[in-house]
């Protein structure tokens, strides 16, 4: 069997379905790029996108809800200086690419800047998942059963189950990215997800617990002991609500779980630490590289580079490999998570992060798996430090101002701590502070660091992404809890 090198795979595939069907060659790139750089301009980049995305919804046993799309187009960009000119088009022609390309040389001021030419030449990525099309790996009748029978084991589960919902999304995503720089670079991008939400009803009082996962990879990921955990996380967090009471509110030692508590990292500290907000100097940790922010002991990782995991990329939407960032080293800020314009503007190396929604967005830089690493002392041992405190488990939404740091957090699964021993649950508790106040905060790290199970999706400026999250358990001291006793 012949080999074939993964990012060539990927670039006769990005060419079968984004180039050859409308005409379009390297040369046709070639001239675009040409046509951009008529004018004076800094970089350019064209980014093609085909993606085709299905979903499904079970409710009372029966699939309610489907939906089924195809989208493709190719969005054209050039940057001066600080400027950014930015045209797409769904239309995939050689007359619709070069429309595209004079519309954004407009930024540039007249007269001939350095022509660039593409060629293949990009830094080869690492091949994190399978290239192949989620979409097809199921037929329907199974994507079907599959959701019916998370149903039947989430009300098997318990008595007081009395509503269940799933949900299974697949999509399937080819893109092309040829930059001024001379690469040409192409991924194939799978991402499957299912979702579970349960209803628990017990002496007139409803609850509702959720769960799910998935990643970059086929639908055969759910298999029956995945959809057992999912089915158990869902029904302990509906059935542990009902016997909730409301939680107390105050300043107290919060210890949050380890995963999906994550999520408090990247809204807190990681937006915080992306390249467009610190050059604007809009963000709480502008300017204060090698300075202390967080808690000794304290290391976030930001890392595309994990294999299969639902914020994983082989490349970024700019077409550089994706890379294991250290933003905080024991405590100490060490960087910035940077796209192409904002690392230039700051006199610093890309970092793999540029991120787009699709083909007519531009990129920005975005998170893609952000965790924190792992102590060395048990969560047993971190719980027991405990007299009276918080004990977060699971979170519900949440929001962050990156100027101030200042965040809110509510809880979703949570108990209290009493002498050391987790003693009932509380509903209600919402976690307010400051991302640099608050890792400053940190005790105690536990040395079980798990990442989320794959339901990431983040929002910024009107664009969203998937990405992970991750965390041990940790101790926190001095943190406000508002609550509802």
């Amino acid at each position: 069997m012949k080999h074939v090198e993964p990012d060539i795979a990927a670039l006769s595939t990005a060419q079968s379905l984004l180039l050859d069907p409308w005409g379009l060659t390297e040369n046709d790139l070639a001239r675009a790029m040409g046509e951009i750089f008529t004018h004076q301009i800094d970089y350019a980049d064209l980014y093609f996108q085909y993606s085709r995305a299905e979903t499904w919804g079970l409710e009372e046993g029966i699939v309610k809800a489907g939906s089924f799309s195809i989208q493709q187009g190719v969005g054209v960009r050039a940057l001066s200086g600080e400027k950014t000119a930015f045209a797409y088009s769904d239309a995939l022609s050689p007359e619709a690419l070069m429309s595209s390309a004079r519309t954004v040389r407009a930024i540039g001021s007249h007269g001939v800047g350095e022509r660039k030419i593409q060629h293949r030449g990009s830094a080869t990525p690492t091949q994190l998942y399978p290239a192949l099309d989620p979409v097809t790996t199921l037929s329907a009748p199974d994507k079907v059963a599959l959701l019916e029978q998370v149903e039947k084991m989430a009300r098997a589960a318990d008595p007081a189950i009395v509503q269940v919902m799933a949900g299974l999304a697949s999509e399937y995503d080819v893109v092309l990215v040829a930059g001024s720089d001379g690469r040409l670079a192409a991924d194939i991008r799978p991402l499957v997800r299912l979702s579970l939400t349960v209803i628990a009803e017990r002496d007139g009082r409803r609850e509702m617990g959720r769960a799910g996962g998935g990643g970059r990879s086929g639908l055969d990921y759910f298999n029956k002991s995945i959809l057992e955990q999912y089915v158990r996380q869902a029904t302990h967090e509906a059935l542990t609500n009902l016997e909730a009471r409301p939680a107390p509110a105050g300043e107290m030692t919060v210890v949050l779980g380890s995963g999906w508590p994550g999520v408090l990292l990247h809204e807190a500290v990681g937006h915080g630490l992306e390249g467009d907000f610190n050059r604007r100097g809009s963000s709480v940790f502008s300017g204060r590289v090698g300075e202390r922010v967080a808690a000794p002991g304290v290391t976030v990782i930001d890392d595309g580079t994990l294999a299969g995991r639902r914020g994983s990329l082989n490349i970024d939407d700019e077409g550089n490999p994706t890379q294991r960032n250290v933003l905080i080293e024991d405590g100490i800020l060490k960087g910035y998570m940077q796209d192409h314009l904002n690392a230039g503007l700051m006199g610093h190396d890309v970092t793999g992060n540029g991120r787009r929604e699709s083909f007519a967005h531009c990129p920005m830089p975005r998170m893609t798996n952000t965790y924190m690493l792992a102590g060395n002392t048990p969560a047993e041992e971190i719980i027991s430090s405990v007299d009276k405190g918080l004990y977060a488990v699971n979170f519900g939404g949440g929001q962050v101002d990156i100027t101030s740091g200042k965040f809110v957090f509510s809880a979703s699964e949570a108990y209290m701590i009493e002498n050391g021993r987790i003693s009932y649950p509380v509903k209600g508790a919402t976690l307010i502070g400051n991302g640099p106040d608050a890792m400053n905060r940190i005790s105690m790290i536990g040395d079980d660091l798990q990442l989320d199970s794959g339901v990431g999706i983040c929002g910024k400026d009107g664009q969203s992404v998937p990405v992970g999250v991750g965390m041990p358990t940790l101790r926190m001291d001095g943190l406000t809890v508002g609550g509802t006793a």
